[in-house]
């Protein structure tokens, strides 16, 4: 009742203000109507009157949604070019500092370096529906980027706004069920970007069970619209494969005998969001709920894709490892591989170790961890446990990692200082099991794979 009546409130304010305005009408089409609508957006960076701007801002929004695709490019550019900050209020403000260094004058610095662009998302946040429209205003410029890597100052404004207006202290976690609104529902179909839901039979055999959970976060300004969401089972021991948790034939567990909770599919929903964090914070209080629930259960822990693994291991150079890739590239070539027991062996034997190796000593060129998945975890604190072959034999599994999954655990008493290791020295938190696969010197390599490596060596 609180955000209809907010809602209403803001509406009733617009259509009040928009009785005041003098906007020029919107161009026809052909006409510039990128400019038109830059040329609004610097009257409402002027305006000071309150209905009249919630007004102007609603306006904005309106024609923003009606602009052609092909001028978000120009409208961006424009926001990039003039809303920045007031430079020869900049350099006063860093002449007083020289003068008198004093707080007072530090802080002018600051108020005096902020862009306009943060004054014009602020007053079209205050427009009805502006939030939603902000987001999606991001998502569009996002799509831009490549091709225009110019507009990544309007985006780290965007970054830097969305990152205080979707805080933690803002969001509300909710258990998802069959019970929730169809539409709600609908949504976690659409917005599942680890393991496709395929139709309602298989949402609901994901969220209905009593051994099954799903939790999302929402914001009050983005009403029954899931930011980010997470897909639990309930089992006895941590998992090592997908297919047994997604079966549509499977045992079901009763919670009071689980002793693990796995997070099998964590999805992010609002591509204008990329970048604010949100997966730190819903692990960790989905964690809590699930502890005061079922404090029986004694194991938190992942089953996770490795995405970036089969593109790392068929495009590295690294000489390190350089005969046991050929060797795993040869019997990944091999039709039979997942039907011969043999080849399957050997194929194992030469992955597992180069999954260890990808998770704990390959880089990108800025020296962070390659894969994202593991960047997410590993910096939430999460420990790598274990790696699971032939977790994943779906058609994407099979072409993001060759099958493989991996559990990272989360061990309470662990998770910070894992944090603290990851962030500033880089260090990964693993088990010994892990440590263990790390691939040996070349001649032990030849010992333990003669067949493999002889031919590729």
């Amino acid at each position: 009742m609180s955000n209809a009546f907010f809602y209403d409130l803001l509406s009733s304010i617009a259509e009040r203000g928009r009785s005041v305005l003098k906007i020029k009408p919107w161009p026809k089409d052909g006409e510039n109507r990128a400019e038109s609508l830059v040329e609004t957006c610097r009257a409402l960076v002027a305006g000071r009157g309150e209905a009249s701007g919630v007004a102007l801002a609603a306006e904005i929004l309106r024609r923003y949604r009606a602009l052609d695709p092909s001028d978000h490019a120009a409208f961006f550019r424009a926001l990039a070019d003039e809303f920045g900050p007031d430079r020869e209020r900049v350099m006063t403000a860093i002449a007083n500092f020289g003068a008198d260094a004093d707080e007072a004058a530090a802080s002018d610095i600051h108020y005096a370096s902020e862009p306009r662009r943060h004054d014009l998302f602020r007053r079209l946040n205050r427009a009805p529906g502006g939030t939603a429209a902000l987001v999606e205003m991001r998502a569009d410029l996002l799509a831009l980027m490549n091709q225009n890597p110019s507009l990544a100052i309007v985006d780290r404004d965007f970054l830097h706004l969305f990152g205080s207006w979707f805080n933690r202290g803002f969001l509300v976690l909710r258990r998802i069920d069959w019970s929730s609104p169809a539409a709600l529902l609908e949504k976690i179909i659409r917005y599942e970007a680890v393991h496709e839901i395929g139709d309602w039979d298989e949402l609901r055999r994901r969220i209905d069970p009593a051994d099954r959970r799903c939790y999302a976060f929402f914001h009050p300004r983005l009403v029954d619209e899931p930011l980010i969401f997470v897909e639990v089972a309930l089992t006895l021991t941590p998992p090592a494969a997908i297919a047994p948790l997604l079966a549509e034939k499977r045992a079901h567990l009763s919670p009071n005998k689980a002793r693990a909770a796995a997070f099998y599919s964590i999805s992010n929903c609002q591509q204008g969001l990329a970048g604010v964090n949100f997966g730190n914070f819903l692990i960790k209080q989905v964690v809590e709920e699930i502890r005061r629930e079922l404090p029986a259960i004694e194991t938190f822990i992942t089953l996770s894709p490795v995405p970036g693994f089969r593109a790392w291991l068929e495009t590295t150079e690294d000489p390190s490892i350089a005969p046991l890739k050929n060797a795993a590239l040869s019997l990944a070539a091999e039709d039979n591989w997942r039907t011969a027991p043999e080849v399957a062996a050997r194929l194992r034997a030469a992955l597992e170790p180069l999954a260890a190796h990808y998770f704990l000593k390959a880089r990108r060129p800025d020296g962070r961890v390659i894969d994202p998945v593991a960047r997410f975890h590993l910096g939430n604190g999460a420990s790598l446990e274990r790696i699971d072959w032939q977790g994943d034999l779906s058609p994407k599994g099979l072409a993001e990692s060759y099958g493989i999954m991996v559990n990272y655990l989360y061990d309470l008493d662990e998770i910070e200082r894992n944090h603290e290791a990851f962030v500033n020295r880089g260090q990964i938190a693993a088990s010994s099991a892990v440590k263990k696969l790390l691939p040996a010197a070349p001649s032990r390599l030849r010992a333990a794979l003669p067949g493999a490596l002889t031919s590729n060596a």
